[in-house]
């Protein structure tokens, strides 16, 4: 019977090879890509599959709120029990939100003041106030244009504000004290140099009624008191806008950033009105004045108010004093260059450190830092009105001249030109004082 064994051929049977110490075998590309260095490839023993590397009592919690997908739990690792939001501002009354207070906690506010965040985003008034002004520049050169023939003044002397003549200023609303008031050096039937004259002398003869323009006076004496405000609007020419545009952009935009629009209504009226009562004041009163720089130097009051009042929270409070110091010192020297007023300056610079102080959001983190910020607006109050009625009166009923005959200089500088700062400052011989 045939066996029911197939033979063995020895051809199939494994062959002893010679051991190669350096041969290393090749794998798979399967076996590189699950291939734990950290495992026993012999027994297949991973060590990572102990429960010990998983889970232990330092952190099981951990373990157990591990973070879904797309999330972190590290938070509860390191605290107790989860953060907790700022509790809310303190329901405060209309008069302090108006100054800043209830909006958010004493802390937000605090964040706020070192980051320079104010109370709105943007400076809608600024921005309403320079465009008024940019097109009430662009009326003077049309009404220059229409009355000498150019937009700017070149004769019978050259503005070198890049603007029209003094005696168009004064037609649209310049500050011009015999426009106001009776003069007795200035009289209303006084001859001065008509709006299209453009000779030196001049041969076109018109009354200061007929200057002064808007109709005239309804009275034998002069009664434009509006002239307190418009000049705010006017400015003597390209340069004379483009500085005080330039400082309204910067200054006194963060200023209505950090006070609110109608708390830097407040201060700028306030500032630029003063400036001119006090201008009109101690002036001379023959040189009209005009432009923004007082209600501006009210907005940098309110800096220096700012300033004193947040030292701390302040990035290097003590350069930016000498740098605003500098600041005010040019300020006050542009003050003599012809058409602009210092006394506008100075008078808008002290009136808006009263008003400042009461209108603007001071953060007091003790008591007695409280009650003096509300000893101080108790007191800025009767001082800021005390100040316009007793000035507003001295104007219409007193020579300011007799008070104080020195304080012209604050704003004059004595030249061959200007008579040495002597007189009324008007000539009738030139288009500009």
């Amino acid at each position: 019977m045939a066996s029911q064994y197939m033979p063995v051929r020895t051809n199939d049977l494994p062959q002893d090879e010679t051991f190669d110490p350096i041969h290393i075998p090749e794998k798979s590309k399967a076996h590189e890509q699950h291939h734990n260095p950290y495992s026993d490839d012999e027994r297949g023993y991973d060590h990572y599959g102990e429960p010990s590397y998983t889970k232990s009592a330092d952190d099981s919690s951990l373990v157990e709120n591990a973070a879904k997908v797309g999330r972190s739990n590290y938070q509860d690792m390191d605290y107790a029990e989860p953060p907790q939001p700022p509790p809310p501002a303190e329901k405060a009354s209309p008069f302090a939100r108006f100054l800043g207070g209830g909006q958010s906690s004493l802390q937000q506010r605090i964040d706020m003041k070192r980051r320079g965040v104010g109370r709105q985003r943007y400076p809608y008034l600024v921005w309403l106030l320079t465009a008024a002004m940019c097109a009430v520049f662009i009326y003077e050169l049309i009404a220059n244009k229409n009355a000498q023939g150019s937009v700017l003044s070149f004769k019978p002397v050259v503005n070198y504000m890049l603007g029209p003549s003094s005696t168009t200023l004064i037609n649209i609303g310049a500050r011009f004290p015999p426009c106001m008031k009776r003069i007795d050096d200035v009289p209303p039937t006084m001859p001065i140099a008509c709006l299209n004259n453009t000779a030196n002398p001049a041969t076109e003869i018109c009354t200061i009624e007929d200057i002064c323009g808007f109709g005239g006076f309804h009275g034998k004496d002069p009664d434009q008191w509006f002239r307190f405000i418009t000049p705010i609007f006017l400015h003597a020419g390209i340069i004379h806008l483009l500085l005080n545009m330039l400082a309204q952009l910067s200054v006194s935009a963060q200023v209505e950033r950090e006070m609110g629009s109608a708390g830097f209504f407040i201060v700028y009226f306030a500032a630029g009105i003063f400036g001119n009562v006090l201008g009109a004041n101690f002036a001379l009163v023959g040189r009209p004045s005009l432009g923004a720089s007082g209600a501006i130097f009210g907005t940098v009051a309110v800096a220096w108010v700012d300033l004193f009042a947040h030292w701390k929270y302040h990035f290097r409070p003590g350069r930016k004093l000498a740098f605003m110091t500098v600041e005010l010192i040019i300020g006050v020297a542009v003050g003599f260059i012809p058409f602009v007023d210092n006394f506008a300056h100075l008078g808008g610079f002290v009136m808006a450190l009263f008003v400042g102080t009461i209108f603007y959001p001071v953060i007091s983190v003790s008591r007695r830092h409280k009650i003096i910020m509300t000893t101080f607006r108790v007191l800025a109050i009767p001082v800021a009105i005390i100040l316009f009625v007793v000035l507003t009166r001295n104007f219409y009923t007193s020579d300011p001249y007799a008070a104080c005959e020195g304080c012209r200089y604050l704003s004059c500088f004595p030249t061959a030109s200007n008579n040495r700062c002597r007189g009324t400052g008007l000539t009738m011989t030139s288009s500009s004082p």
